[in-house]
């Protein structure tokens, strides 16, 4: 099932505007996850996915999230999601069916973009957004994506 949002558009800046908002004040990290998630979801069309992963003990481990239910943990280096943190770098794939190693959580998924979250030169996780819809993330997505990503790494305590 994909999701759409209400009939008005979110454009970028609204979308960082809210996440702005919502951080604001707030140092925990789950807590900012959760509403990340959330403003994702409703923000960003034909998705079917966003959430995030966390590293713990060498993998990453279900965090927050809006979709249906997903893969509890992953290896770093497998799937898209274990690639992007290893890797510390973020992917787009336009076909994840093509990806080597591609985890199928959910097989209506067919675009993926995750974003490493890095504080520092820790790892803490990544930002995991996927859609139904084959090349669905644009390089605007992508930069804004990260931006989102960056805007939650700035909010955790120091």
């Amino acid at each position: 099932m994909t999701h759409q949002p209400a009939d008005q558009r979110v454009t970028p800046d609204d979308l960082l505007g809210n996440v702005e908002a919502i951080l604001a004040g707030e140092p925990d990290l789950i807590a900012n996850a959760a509403n990340v998630a959330a403003l994702l979801f409703e923000a960003l069309p034909r998705i079917n996915w966003a959430g995030f992963y966390f590293l713990r003990d060498d993998q990453l481990v279900l965090g927050p999230f809006q979709g249906r239910v997903a893969c509890t943990r992953i290896p770093l280096g497998k799937g898209v999601c274990g690639a992007a943190a290893s890797q510390r770098e973020t992917i787009v794939v336009a076909d994840v069916h093509a990806f080597p190693g591609h985890i199928a959580c959910d097989a209506a998924s067919a675009s993926e973009i995750v974003v490493p979250l890095i504080a520092g030169d820790r790892l803490i996780g990544v930002l995991d957004i996927d859609s139904p819809i084959r090349d669905r993330f644009t390089p605007q997505d992508r930069k804004l994506v990260e931006e989102v990503a960056a805007l939650l790494v700035r909010a955790l305590p120091a």
